[in-house]
């Protein structure tokens, strides 16, 4: 049986969402813009994305865990390698198997140039709030990411 919260914490919790998906959207548009320089489909990103946290995939588990047919992470796969962002590496034990693992190349970008993309919109706000400001703000986002489940510091 699902209970119903009340309608103001609904409503709450329906802003509080609205806000933090404006929030994402702003402190993505940098990496949005250095994607759009390199071309990538939304796709191609997201195969990126779920190959970057781990050691490599086969096309099976690559395809199970972006949600999408073989045929086309295939096609996905085979449109990176040829930019070199992915490359197949052969199992040792079975020639038959291989896995799927992102270049240095882009293990770098992630590892050296995210950060740089991701905190310029947030520090540019943060110079915007008084001192006081910048501590409700930081207390805040500790409190519900504690609240959420998460670790807080």
């Amino acid at each position: 049986m699902i209970v119903k919260p009340p309608a103001a914490l609904a409503e709450m919790a329906r802003e509080i969402d609205g806000d933090l998906r404006a929030i994402r959207r702003a402190l993505r548009k940098p990496l949005d813009a250095a994607i759009a320089r390199g071309e990538l489909t939304a796709p191609q990103i997201g195969i990126l994305q779920i190959l970057v946290g781990t050691p490599g995939l086969s096309l099976k588990e690559l395809s199970s865990r972006a949600g999408l047919a073989h045929s086309t992470v295939s096609g996905i796969v085979d449109r990176l390698e040829k930019r070199g962002m992915v490359a197949r590496q052969t199992s040792a034990a079975d020639a038959r198997l291989s896995r799927i693992v992102v270049t240095g190349a882009v293990r770098r970008f992630v590892r050296d140039k995210l950060p740089e993309l991701a905190l310029p919109p947030l520090v540019t706000a943060l110079k915007q709030a008084a001192p006081a400001e910048r501590k409700r703000i930081v207390a805040a986002l500790r409190t519900l990411r504690r609240l959420l489940g998460g670790t807080a510091r």
